[in-house]
């Protein structure tokens, strides 16, 4: 069945990250293989998309120094209109903030099926943007209530699905994971010793990676603690950073103070994928110490090198993980962490043997990880078009609170831009 399909999503390109990433291999994957896909996301200045899948742009708000992208305005008639006339099959948002304000508006008009997807900790990046306890509240409210009136809501990993939860969300959810972008592959002996030699790193060195947006949230803290642990018990390495953030000086400082800035190896953002895939096949490691992501997709990404990752015990992206199997567990502090690295590296071809067993059961490919969603579409088409499918109310007053919500957050950021 070949579904028209609308995907929402508050970042996208110029902004990369995990969930942007996941919109253009929905985008893509529908594109080539199922049906037609168009995403949906706020404007930038300047940008030009191009891609083989359309991609339309509404207007937005410069809040990328508050909230690390622009925020879009979801009441535009105009946009709506643009929107209505796409006749959409299949709406599918990907942020429950602006991108599902517009969705829930839209889907009166289009009689669409609403799905939202929840990735990311929102309790974390409302406590980051919002000191006061009633505007983190407000946020959570308007988080919650964005949700709740879809028609169905899935989640990327049990851990998000608690995480939803705790924010005060009770219905119901599906675990839909997201798939890796990297095809999986041997490292090739010649890439490795190329990029090693374009850095300057001895061919016998422990190489040690992360890849992604370089914020403190990530881990950096714990990462940069146990490798000083290491370095002063005599271990030589490298630690390679792949990405950027408004955070990044502050994480090389961090380095520097440790006696790490001859050990590190900062990059910047890297888009290429095949340049991304180089470094993955030149390191030992995939350090990633991170309790934020509920998915990780970077883990099965380094899983399709057949590359070992690091993880935190516990976390979201340790779900399906065994211990020395498919992956090395830490907990979340330095000493445990320095410990589990000392102890695979005393294990010559351990760590190989570890990746190639996370590739063949850890990752998933993009094109397997739509072909379930998009069964699932044609589900709840099927049984929208039956009249099975009751409307949640989002019509009343419901919806005008939850329009003063959002504008009162919105005056809070343009506030704290101001100042």
């Amino acid at each position: 069945m070949k579904l028209n399909v609308c995907l929402m999503n508050d970042s996208f390109p110029p902004l990369i990250d995990g969930v942007s990433n996941t919109v253009i291999n929905y985008a893509r994957v529908i594109h080539n293989d199922f049906g037609k896909a168009t995403v949906v996301t706020p404007k930038y200045p300047d940008i030009q998309d191009e891609y083989d899948f359309p991609v339309m742009r509404y207007p937005s708000f410069p809040t990328t120094r508050i909230v690390g992208y622009r925020t879009g305005y979801p009441f535009s008639m105009k946009t709506l209109r643009r929107l209505e006339a796409k006749k959409f099959d299949i709406l599918h948002s990907h942020c429950p903030m602006a991108s599902n304000l517009l969705a829930r508006t839209l889907r009166e008009r289009v009689d669409a099926p609403l799905i939202l997807t929840y990735h990311t900790k929102f309790d974390i990046e409302i406590n980051k943007v919002f000191s006061s306890e009633h505007m983190r509240s407000l946020a959570s409210r308007i988080v919650v209530n964005n949700i709740k009136v879809c028609d169905e809501v899935w989640v990327v990993s049990n851990g998000a699905g608690e995480n939803l939860r705790s924010l005060g969300f009770e219905g119901d959810y599906i675990v839909m994971p997201n798939g890796a972008d990297l095809p999986p592959k041997d490292p090739s002996p010649d890439e490795r010793a190329e990029m090693r030699r374009r850095f300057g790193i001895p061919s016998d060195m422990p190489v040690f990676l992360f890849v992604g947006r370089c914020m403190w949230y990530k881990g950096f803290r714990f990462a940069l603690d146990a490798l000083k642990k290491l370095k002063a018990a005599g271990r030589a390495f490298k630690y390679v950073v792949v990405g950027d953030s408004n955070e990044l000086g502050e994480i090389r400082a961090y380095a520097e103070a440790c006696g790490l800035k001859d050990d590190c190896i900062f990059t910047g953002a890297v888009y290429d994928r095949q340049e991304l895939c180089r470094f993955f096949e030149m390191s030992d490691l995939f350090l990633f110490p991170s309790t934020f992501d509920t998915n990780g997709l970077v883990v099965r990404e380094a899983a399709a090198l057949a590359l070992s990752s690091l993880i935190i015990r516990n976390s979201c992206a340790a779900e399906g993980i065994t211990h020395m199997r498919n992956g090395i567990l830490a907990d979340e502090d330095a000493d445990s962490i320095a410990a589990a690295i000392a102890a695979v590296l005393d294990e010559p071809g351990k760590l190989r043997e570890i990746g190639r067993n996370a590739r063949q059961e850890i990752y998933i490919s993009w094109e397997d990880a739509v072909r379930k969603a998009y069964k699932r579409y044609e589900y709840l088409y099927e049984k929208m078009q039956r009249g099975e499918m009751p409307r949640k109310d989002v019509s009343g007053n419901g919806i005008f609170e939850l329009v003063a919500d959002w504008s009162a957050a919105i005056s809070k950021v343009s506030s704290a831009l101001t100042k």
